[in-house]
């Protein structure tokens, strides 16, 4: 009975909003009605990526938007630099040598963020672009993308700076247009509260001119950007997504970006609270590389932390996220993004404490009091101040 915790890092909880919009009639992809849709969808897309210039969106996962943001500005054996900062960093390099590049990869131990000093020996002649991912799904380690840009630009270098959003986009502070960004990354189904289906690229003026050679023809920046002038695709488009998004962006508006980031930040930081009560090490190992989408836990040496999601799905009908490649069975992945607040926090960290003593993991007691207690506070000075604001979530560490 109840309902059911998500509380993996995406997909996350659709509100019903967003839902009750999804299921309206589909009408005609070729008439005024939909270009009206689309020509609003496309616009509030910008802001949350923070650019004045396009947003491609793709019927696709995050994985194709991977796809598209190299195929479009890069040619068979061009030089990419690429960040290993988990899981997904490593595939999307993957992708990259499977596509005919040369990936030069900046190694790591998983838990840190990508460290742009180590760019200065890496940027060669040779070197058409870096590549990063700002918020690792599989760590819960942001990096650094304004520094990144700063150590090409101080090289002097005109490397294309490609960045992936996909756990960031709609729940952390991220300037597409400020950073100096040439291809953002997105997708629907985690900070913008939407089912799987949408990829996202958003494109600099720098990337538009510099179409590579790579061979493309559903990813191709160009005919979608010219169809989608008129409000169109050239292709049949998710229609009724498209509805989906336009609420979902409309709810981000309401709430205001500063206030949705502040709130993932608060949740993050009780949520940390919480694994530091419990006696147990938050993954990432460097408090300015905290995610606020999510948090990755370690277990002690002996206990199967796949063994510890079961239990908790079975008895208490909460999904967490499993640990994946080198993390596997070591780590489990709280997801506090999207369509979340206090009391769902609560219930999650709940649910957890209760998961990790029925399964024998040694904690002590109060991790989740801790997280109440720092929320509680929380609320006390947002009713004194107004709003918890900069100085709210990570900004008090």
């Amino acid at each position: 009975m109840g309902r059911h915790f998500l509380q993996i890092p995406g997909p996350t909880n659709v509100p019903d909003r967003v839902l009750r919009a999804i299921a309206q009639p589909t009408i005609d992809h070729r008439g005024p009605a939909f270009a009206r849709l689309a020509g609003e969808v496309l616009e509030r897309l910008r802001g949350v990526f923070r650019t004045s210039g396009p947003v491609v969106c793709y019927p696709s996962s995050g994985t194709g938007a991977w796809e598209a943001a190299l195929v479009n500005t890069l040619s068979p054996g061009d030089k990419v630099v690429a960040f290993e900062t988990g899981h997904f960093s490593s595939l999307w390099c993957e992708m990259a040598t499977k596509l005919g590049l040369v990936v030069d990869v900046v190694p790591g131990d998983w838990r840190h963020a990508a460290d742009p000093a180590a760019l200065a020996d890496r940027l060669t002649p040779d070197v058409a672009a870096v590549m990063v991912v700002h918020n690792e799904t599989s760590t819960g380690v942001r990096s650094p993308v304004p520094e990144i840009r700063d150590a090409i630009d101080r090289a002097g270098h005109p490397a294309l700076l490609l960045v992936d959003t996909i756990s960031s986009l709609g729940s952390m502070e991220y300037r597409h247009d400020d950073w100096g960004v040439d291809v953002t990354v997105g997708c629907s189904q985690k900070g913008l509260m939407l089912p799987p289906g949408l990829g996202f690229n958003a494109v600099s003026e720098k990337a538009l001119a510099h179409r590579g050679r790579l061979p493309r023809s559903y990813w191709d920046w160009e005919p979608v950007i010219a169809a989608n002038r008129r409000g169109f695709f050239p292709y049949t488009p998710p229609t009724n997504l498209l509805y989906g998004l336009r609420e979902a962006l409309i709810m981000l508006e309401e709430e205001g970006l500063d206030a949705v980031f502040a709130r993932h930040d608060r949740h993050a930081e009780a949520t940390r609270r919480a694994v530091r009560g419990w006696g147990l090490e938050v993954l990432c190992a460097d408090e300015r590389a905290y995610s606020s989408s999510l948090t990755a836990v370690v277990l002690p040496a002996g206990h199967d932390a796949d063994a510890v999601r079961e239990l908790i799905l079975d008895r208490y009908d909460m999904s967490l996220g499993t640990g994946l490649g080198r993390l596997a069975g070591r780590v489990f992945r709280i997801g506090h993004l999207g369509h979340f607040n206090d009391l769902m926090l609560a219930g999650t960290l709940s649910g957890v404490e209760m998961g990790l003593a029925a399964a024998g993991v040694p904690i002590k007691e109060g991790g989740t009091r801790a997280a109440l207690t720092y929320l509680e506070g929380m609320r006390g000075r947002e009713g004194a101040e107004g709003s918890v604001g900069a100085e709210g979530g990570e900004g008090a560490e």
